[in-house]
């Protein structure tokens, strides 16, 4: 594969903004065939996907998928192996096989479209398949052949990647969701055909945040890591697992103390971080978050206060404008800062 293909993805460059004008295919420099160009927007967007979903999941958290977490390749031996490396990767893979799907179930590739393998066959109890079921098998061959690829290593730490890899991917078939519509005498349903659908990203998000909790550390039995080069296939990661870990979120080093500011890591620190507080429209997990990134740090919460102008009063005019008055109001801020004469040295409390 390696003859025909290589390409290498700047995936650490695609942080730099989420505006809208920001995130071109111009952040994955490519050269190979040109066949494999078809995918490289669908892929760019996917891992972008991944990224945003990251830093929505970890907002109000100590570690909260920072820039410089964001690069995948490990071939330089700069990345860590804790268990944010191992949601990194698992959001980034998914992110790319779910884009790559969809686009392949709305006709956007010419040799791809919905998987009918199954239409006709009984699916169950008064349901047979049909309809136009996405087509996981194309999104994940996609995504494996891009994300696997920057796998250039041969030790723990590769092997690690790719499974977590293949776990991303597999949480996009686990979120899948069955949709059916009724056929039958005057709405009878007396028999329904049914059809696989993607789920909401969202709810991957949610997945494999859930798998990020109860991350398994691995203690590598390094015999195992002697039969080839990872990224050419020469042997499966999941041999290197127990089999019953083949989904499940693996990690083989415990994650620094996120408190405190660490340059030397790329460790920012809870300190000047914005945080939640007596909020209306937040969940009960944000509202908690200044006591989660403040106090378990032994920092302090700061009120600030600022002046914001925003439309109000807006009214319809015929025909057909919408005019509003500006007005003021004040906003509240709340940020983790260090209390006047505060001593809190770096320790070793959970990341989560």
């Amino acid at each position: 594969m390696g003859d025909l293909f290589m390409f290498r993805v700047a995936v650490g460059i695609c942080y730099a903004t989420f505006s809208a004008s920001a995130w071109s295919v111009n952040n994955f420099l490519i050269t190979g065939p040109k066949a494999y160009l078809t995918y490289t927007t669908s892929v760019a967007l996917g891992a972008q996907s991944g990224i945003e979903e990251c830093k929505f999941q970890f907002a109000w958290e100590r570690w909260n998928c920072p820039e410089n977490a964001l690069q995948l390749s490990t071939h330089n031996r700069l990345r860590s192996a804790t268990r944010e490396t191992s949601f990194i990767h698992a959001i980034s893979s998914a992110g790319v096989m779910y884009t790559i799907t969809k686009n392949c179930s709305m006709g956007d590739f010419e040799n791809c479209g919905c998987d009918e393998s199954k239409n006709g066959k009984t699916g169950g109890h008064g349901w047979i398949w049909g309809g136009c079921s996405d087509n996981v098998e194309f999104g994940e061959r996609i995504s494996k052949l891009f994300v696997d690829s920057l796998e250039k290593g041969k030790d723990a730490r590769a092997l690690m990647n790719l499974h977590n890899n293949r776990a991303g991917r597999l949480a996009v078939r686990a979120t899948m969701k069955r949709t059916c519509k009724c056929h039958g005498i005057s709405g009878s349903c007396s028999i329904q055909t049914c059809w696989l659908q993607l789920a909401n990203f969202r709810e991957m998000g949610n997945y494999l945040k859930a798998k990020y909790d109860r991350a398994l550390k691995i203690e590598m039995d390094k015999r195992r890591l002697r039969a080839g080069n990872s990224a050419e296939g020469h042997w499966a990661p999941t041999e290197a697992f127990l089999p019953s870990a083949e989904a499940e979120l693996i990690f083989l080093e415990e994650s620094p103390d996120y408190c405190t500011r660490n340059s030397s890591l790329g460790i920012y620190g809870t300190e000047g971080r914005e945080c939640l507080q007596n909020s209306h429209n937040t969940s009960r997990w944000e509202q908690c978050s200044c006591g989660r990134l403040c106090t378990e740090c032994g920092l302090q919460v700061e009120e600030k206060r600022t002046e914001a102008i925003s439309s109000c009063n807006c009214k319809f005019q015929w025909c057909c404008t919408v005019k509003c008055d500006q007005c003021r109001h004040v906003v509240s801020k709340y940020y983790c800062t260090r209390s006047p004469g505060s001593a809190w040295s770096q320790g070793k409390g959970s990341t989560r």
